[in-house]
């Protein structure tokens, strides 16, 4: 059985306490893997490496750390289809999604941040008749933690490396303990690709060892983190008090609204794959749908039908729609959920159940859901379930929509469905998220902003915005003689 060792100061190294974790394949349901239950001295080690890194990183030129950032896109390119089939067998995918999403944005984040660098500019002003001159200097802030979730495990752990590399800055990262199989074999090409080392160092381990560790060190100054809320307000409460830079990337309940006048074919189509995408495994996912009340009916049995198409199946097969979910511990909290329907006077329109996958009878598979609401205040619709679930409502006007809306802890994303370009105004400026959609979802430009507001987190990825984040602006003031 293969056993994934982390990468420090650009080796290879087991953990020091020799401790490990089972990694298991969800579409199975079987341990496939073993990887480092790493503790505070291996984070500690990690960070020596990037600590006697980042002095000569941080001193290379923009020329030189973009050739880096490039021959790691390369290389992912070259290997797109192991790292696709590695994803999958990893998180329960399916390979279709791997190898048209998954890896080739994770390619797209290292090359984004490798021309990004080489523009980020910084500003001056000039006090005209004071003969002075303020300009900025954007400073990398040392060794910096990045921490990634499950759901989509190279895409976003590369989503936070990449620009804290071309940052100048040195890293200590933890990927998900539920899904390491990418980030390990992202230690190998990092080291094909000639990157320095200790400039990158991936330890694995469980949350509450290694991801507390990084949090909590003394000198790492900065953290990146993506995943729930509960666990982003854990993080805030250590971090804070060390006034460590933060980003946190946090959980979604994110409406999707439907109006009578909405190119009809393409909303439901969308809707189908901003509902059940990745299992419902995705922050951005449209979990809560409200649909104006005149086309409800025709809506609702339309979407069951096309919901019902849908096939679950083993991710490695191109006919899967939808693959397994990551865990059994995350398949039992779906149902678990799901389950509880009937009491919050909620009627399950289709799916519910697990699906039992012939040879994978001890997968995690389940059926995309359903479910019709009376009210958005239930569970249902105020809790991230995240999973192949969603609700269904009706609304009369759009200010009860809007309302409904907006009517929830989170604040991430937002779609809107209309041809009416006011009211898309007007929702646009209203709803309260990061980021709204209109008549289209998951639809990426990698320059925009990237977050929530709320309790979906603090902060904003992408663009410049992360090179913002993962340095330090110094003013320089100059007075001269004339």
């Amino acid at each position: 059985m293969q056993q994934l060792q982390n990468y420090i100061n650009g080796e290879f190294i087991s953990p020091i306490s020799d401790e490990w974790i089972d990694n298991y394949d969800p579409s199975k349901g079987e341990v496939y893997s073993k990887i480092p239950r790493s503790k505070q001295e291996d984070v500690e080690l990690a960070f020596d490496a990037a600590k006697q890194a980042f002095p000569e990183w941080s001193n290379t030129t923009l020329e030189e750390r973009s050739k880096v950032l490039l021959k790691i896109a390369n290389l992912l390119q070259q290997k797109l289809v192991d790292f696709a089939k590695a994803e999958s067998k990893d998180n329960g995918k399916p390979l279709s999604l791997a190898l048209n999403i998954d890896i080739p944005r994770a390619i797209s984040n290292f090359e984004f941040y490798a021309h990004a660098l080489t523009q980020f500019g910084s500003e001056s002003h000039e006090s005209v008749g004071k003969n002075t001159i303020n300009f900025t200097l954007r400073k990398p802030i040392g060794v910096v933690g990045c921490i990634s979730p499950w759901n989509l495990p190279l895409y976003l752990f590369s989503w936070k490396i990449a620009p804290a590399l071309a940052a100048g800055n040195c890293v200590v990262a933890k990927p998900s303990e539920i899904t390491p199989m990418t980030a390990y074999l992202l230690s190998e090409i990092c080291i094909e690709a000639g990157l320095p080392k200790g400039v990158l160092n991936i330890v694995h381990g469980l949350g509450n060892e290694v991801g507390q560790a990084i949090v909590e060190h003394p000198q790492i100054k900065a953290i990146s983190f993506t995943g729930g809320t509960k666990t982003g307000e854990h993080l805030a409460r250590t971090a804070a008090p060390m006034f460590k830079k933060l980003s946190l990337e946090l959980g979604g309940k994110n409406p999707n609204l439907i109006f009578a006048d909405c190119d009809y074919e393409q909303m439901l189509q969308t809707t189908v794959k901003s509902s059940f995408a990745n299992q419902g495994q995705i922050c951005l996912c449209g979990s809560r749908i409200f649909v104006e009340e005149s086309i409800y009916e025709k809506f609702k049995a339309d979407f069951i039908a096309e919901t019902e198409k849908l096939k679950v199946g083993v991710p490695s097969e191109a006919s899967s729609d939808l693959g397994a979910v990551v865990s059994e511990t995350h398949m039992k909290k779906i149902l678990g959920y799901i389950a509880n329907a009937n009491q919050q006077e909620a009627k399950i329109l289709t799916g519910g159940k697990r699906v039992e996958v012939k040879d994978h009878e001890h997968g995690y598979y389940l059926e995309p859901t359903i479910i019709e609401v009376q009210s958005n205040r239930c569970q249902l619709n105020q809790e991230e379930i995240f999973g192949p679930v969603v609700t269904i409502i009706p609304f009369k006007t759009e200010e009860q929509a809007l309302a409904m809306a907006n009517d929830v802890r989170y604040g991430l994303s937002a779609t809107v469905w209309t041809s009416n370009l006011d009211r898309a105004m007007r929702l646009s400026n209203d709803l309260e998220a990061g980021i709204v959609w209109v008549n289209t979802w998951l639809n990426r430009d990698l320059r925009t902003p990237f977050g929530g507001i709320k309790d979906s987190g603090v902060g904003r990825e992408g663009g410049f915005e992360a090179l913002r984040f993962f340095t330090e602006p110094k003013n320089v003031c100059i007075q001269y003689k004339r």
